[in-house]
């Protein structure tokens, strides 16, 4: 337990308040680190405020300090692909087949689904992609933020991504903090599968985007946000600060003609790289896996494949991709007589600019990282709240506190490596052990996962609420204060599906159906209830657009 006892919550929690009402993400997090350097030192906290926020960025491992090289180099990237007309060319080459609202919603959908092998550079591809098609269609840009944020880590965390190598650890260290002997374990791959059906969280948010997509509905303060986007072309709230406005600060792209190739090459550059470097850095020998395939050896070249994902660095494989990605801005400028190197050097620096707010606010949310580390927030929360309780609730309870843990401190591994030891060894315990604990461990594994991603899911402090931000172009608090409706809405129909099973028994594979057509009615009963106390129209806009003179307005675009 936490010697600082309740206080531990008081940071995160006040950063978190204070970012939602003021809408000032930096000012808030600053405020939220200091609040936690006084609690720690008893003192003024001054010196050691900072030495959290310079801990944050040269972390032991690195991979902080490497993610923040990616974000600046992506925006460098993406500098490129604007300057290259590759942005433009990409609008228009969209907007001849997706005419609709719910088509681009729908191409973002499946696009975010697709790239399931890293969140973050999920964020950064489907952002980058459907940004102006979706102002176009006059989608607002919390919408599309909403959309692409659900289908990153939710998506991350169900497949062979960068994020299984991680999950099988904790998978490990919750059997050994169970003192189950590696002989009366089954194989932690065997226990992953089988948690899945119990990430429902994960599940129902990602299919809480089609319905939302399908259907044309919103409620909430989503409502107000599309409402005001159909009406007037504000894609944005009035006076909001988005997190990129890459068009503001970069004025017109100088190239003459939009080429689609400016926009596809350095995105397949960016993958390419990425998953080659992937690969790479986990060990993986192309040789030997090819000898085994033409030896028809496919279980030895599986295993081959499975341990080279296992063992990557995707951290640097995603800066690898993006350096990657801005050397291919400089050979296209060359090739296509756009730019020569030294405007090309010019853009890499104006990328720099256009990740600052992204980068500072990452900084800072790692900061209070540090300090919900040094205070042991997590452990006091877990502690106090996870202790003896009836087997058939348990399943329910872990998830809502995963779910908390992550929205104050807004890490997802930060929570699953908090609540796995504690957790799986209750279950253990609480089971009696042998098949029936293994199948109650699985679940925990399940409902760890899914109330991480639900409380990292809503939280303004996490990094991946703040990159779906940064590369959709949205306001990050006008974001968290549209996306928390939906994700309350899903993490809600979650945790009843899991008192169902702890009672009943029933499938999750009964459950997870019965979810989706119970978020069906929801969102068409909120929806029809909000709009009727608004009196506005709750169905967007789904016939194909047309130019009525009117053009799209992102705030700080205005004309003076």
């Amino acid at each position: 337990m936490s010697e600082f006892g309740a206080l531990s919550i008081v940071p995160p929690l006040l950063a978190i308040a204070l970012a939602i009402l003021t809408r000032k993400a930096i000012l808030s997090l600053f405020l939220g680190i200091w609040s936690g350097a006084v609690i720690f030192t008893g003192g003024l906290g001054i010196v050691q405020t900072f030495d959290w926020i310079v801990g944050a960025i040269i972390a032991d491992d690195g991979f902080q300090a490497t993610i923040l090289v990616f974000t600046l180099l992506l925006g460098s990237g993406v500098a490129m692909v604007w300057n290259l007309g590759g942005t433009y060319a990409i609008r228009d080459w969209a907007i001849e087949r997706l005419d609709t609202q719910r088509k681009a919603g729908l191409a973002a959908w499946l696009l975010g689904i697709v790239l399931f092998f890293d969140d973050y550079a999920n964020t950064a591809i489907v952002g980058s992609a459907m940004k102006d098609v979706s102002d176009q269609l006059r989608i607002s840009r919390e919408k599309l933020s909403y959309v692409v944020d659900s289908t990153a880590a939710p998506v991350a965390t169900l497949g062979i991504s960068s994020w299984v190598a991680f999950q099988l650890s904790l998978i490990d260290e919750g059997y050994s903090a169970a003192g189950v002997a590696d002989a009366n374990r089954p194989s932690t791959f065997e226990v992953f599968l089988s948690s899945i059906p119990f990430n429902m969280y994960a599940i129902l948010a990602v299919a809480m985007v089609a319905i939302v997509v399908l259907w044309g509905r919103d409620y909430g303060e989503m409502l107000t946000a599309e409402h005001r986007s159909w009406t007037t072309g504000r894609v944005t709230r009035e006076g909001a600060e988005p997190m990129q406005d890459v068009a503001g600060e970069l004025g017109e792209p100088p190239a003459p003609t939009p080429r689609l190739i400016n926009f596809f090459a350095p995105v397949a550059v960016l993958i390419v790289v990425t998953v080659a470097t992937a690969f790479w850095s986990g060990g993986f020998a192309p040789t030997g896996f090819l000898a085994d395939l033409v030896a028809a050896e496919f279980g030895s070249a599986g295993d081959r494949l499975w341990n080279a994902v296992i063992n990557a660095d995707f951290a640097t494989a995603l800066m690898i991709g993006a350096f990657g990605m801005v050397l291919s801005g400089f050979v296209l400028g060359k090739v296509y007589r756009v730019f020569g190197f030294g405007d090309a050097t010019e853009y890499t620096v104006d990328g720099f600019g256009i990740m600052l707010t992204a980068v500072s606010i990452l900084v800072l949310a790692w900061g209070i990282g540090e300090v919900i580390s040094a205070l042991e927030t997590g452990r006091y929360v877990a502690e106090a709240t996870v202790g003896t309780v009836p087997q058939a609730v348990l399943p329910a309870l872990v998830m809502v506190v995963a779910g908390f843990i992550a929205f104050s401190t807004g890490t997802s591994w930060g929570t699953m490596g908090i609540m796995t030891p504690i957790a799986v060894p209750i279950a253990w315990e609480v089971s009696g052990g042998g098949a029936e604990g293994h199948t109650l461990v699985a679940v925990m594994v399940g409902v760890i996962f899914s109330g991480a991603i639900f409380g990292d899911h809503s939280s303004p402090i996490s990094d991946t609420t703040v990159l779906s931000a940064t590369f959709t172009g949205a306001d990050l608090i006008d974001h968290v204060r549209t996306q928390i409706y939906y994700a309350v809405t899903v993490g809600l129909v979650s945790v009843a599906l899991l008192l169902v099973w702890g009672f009943f028994g029933v499938t999750p594979f009964v459950l997870l159906p019965v979810g989706v057509l119970t978020l069906v009615a929801l969102v068409s009963l909120l929806s029809e209830f909000d709009a009727r106390r608004r009196g506005i129209d709750p169905v967007s806009v789904s016939e194909p657009q047309t130019d009525d003179g009117e053009r799209v307005v992102v705030a700080g675009t205005e004309d003076d």
